[in-house]
């Protein structure tokens, strides 16, 4: 029932709450609010309105956002945690910065996506990052805002122990919580909302769903009544029970923010990698899932709503994770459509357009560097001593013919060589 209550919140309280702290409206015009979420190891196949996965989380907040906004269904991650928030951090692919796996350590003099949306709107902006970092190693010494963020709390680390048991860095402390993870980071973004006085951006990280599996307070999940996780249990509800608390909590932070903030906030929910291969759905495999460069380690849920989200439904032109540097750039007052390896989308938040546009990522993990390339119709997997991968995506969308074990095209064949030469480019 809590549920469906901070479901209907969402959408009907514009019209029943008044704002007592508004902001000036010649900021908010040309400057909304911008709430990214990045759920952790959050793949298609456990929310709903995404074909793939049969076993779907309850999921009414998140539902209710995609139903009312636009879902991109070609959108590209990085196969692990780390080079995705470090590719939205800096809109460069991950040979750029270094950062290719989990655990990977971000250069501090990276201009990060925080100090560039200063530079862009003269410091319009407050900002603040809550949640997983996972950019700095293990090094709970550093501080997140040393890249001109203005706010960071959270958990450095890319995982905690304990959902109830983990280091909160706050104010460069560092101390045990053992507070709810997931709840505490919506404390603390909730916190900072409400402290702002002009337009702000959050990025709020959640460690959910991403392991350990545990058993979430039993009022933010509908999977009953769990004993503690142990090995040999089926992990599957546990983590669709992490994804039930997740957004329950988003729910939670959409009905602490004033309608009219909310009117003007654009929001951005997305899976950092594909989900993790223990609780992977067909048509995805274990072999095929997060840690891995096929669509079910890579391709992930982009749902974006609100302010300057005109269009609703699907969206499948190929974007990845780079490209949300510019797009969020952009949302903000940024008139520059290209910044490093980062080309905004903003234009299809309310236009229907197909867009020339190349999707690239990689990863290097155990001496194994490998890269793929695709244009949304055709894919290419490639590396380092690496036998190559080719796929039509369009008739083989979970990638089971590899084209290159039979007689392949003339056709194909000058497609691969375009995808070849681009990656060539983007490598150089």
């Amino acid at each position: 029932m809590k549920y469906i209550i901070y479901s209907i919140l969402i959408f009907t309280i514009f019209s029943c709450r008044e704002n007592e702290d508004s902001i000036d409206s010649s900021n908010t015009e040309n400057h909304p609010n911008i709430l990214l979420i990045i759920a952790d190891d959050l793949g298609k196949d456990v929310v709903k309105g995404f074909e793939e996965g049969s076993v779907k989380a309850e999921t009414p907040n998140i539902e209710n956002i995609k139903n009312n906004g636009l879902t991109f269904t070609r959108f590209w991650t990085y196969p692990s945690c780390s080079p995705t928030r470090a590719s939205i951090l800096t809109g460069k692919y991950g040979l750029r910065t270094g950062v290719k796996w989990a655990g990977d350590i971000i250069d501090v003099s990276e201009t990060s996506l925080q100090t560039y949306i200063h530079q862009q709107t003269n410091g319009q902006y407050a900002t603040a990052v809550v949640g997983k970092w996972h950019l700095s190693g293990n090094d709970t010494s550093i501080n997140p805002e040393v890249f001109g963020i203005d706010y960071y709390a959270g958990l450095i680390r890319g995982q905690a122990q304990s959902y109830y048991n983990w280091q909160l860095t706050e104010n460069t402390e560092n101390n045990l919580e053992s507070s709810y993870a997931t709840t505490k980071f919506t404390d603390l973004a909730i916190d900072w909302i409400n402290q702002q006085s002009k337009p702000w951006f959050m990025w709020l990280a959640y460690n959910a769903p991403h392991t350990p599996f545990h058993v979430p307070p039993s009022e933010m999940h509908n999977q009953g009544d769990l004993p503690a996780y142990t090995e040999g249990l089926d992990p599957l509800p546990y983590y669709i029970a992490a994804v039930e608390a997740m957004d329950y909590q988003i729910g939670r932070l959409m009905q602490s923010i004033p309608s009219d903030e909310l009117e003007n906030t654009t929001i951005i929910i997305l899976g950092d990698n594909g989900t993790p291969n223990e609780v992977a759905q067909a048509p995805y495999l274990s072999s095929t899932s997060k840690g891995t460069l096929y669509q079910g380690g890579i391709n992930t849920p982009l749902i974006m709503y609100g302010k300057n989200v005109q269009r609703t439904g699907e969206d499948d032109n190929p974007i990845s994770s780079t490209d949300l540097f510019a797009t969020i750039s952009a949302l903000a007052g940024s008139e520059v459509n290209t910044i490093n390896d980062s080309k905004s989308f903003k234009s299809l938040l309310d236009t229907e357009n197909d867009i020339e546009h190349f999707q690239y990522v990689e990863k290097l993990n155990e001496g194994s560097d490998r890269w793929t390339l695709s244009d949304g119709k055709y894919k290419l997997i490639d590396g380092d001593g690496g036998l190559q991968e080719f796929f039509d995506l369009q008739s083989d969308p979970y990638e089971t013919n590899n084209l290159l074990d039979g007689n392949i095209s003339t056709e194909e064949l000058e497609i691969k060589n375009q995808l070849e030469e681009a990656i060539s480019s983007i490598r150089e």
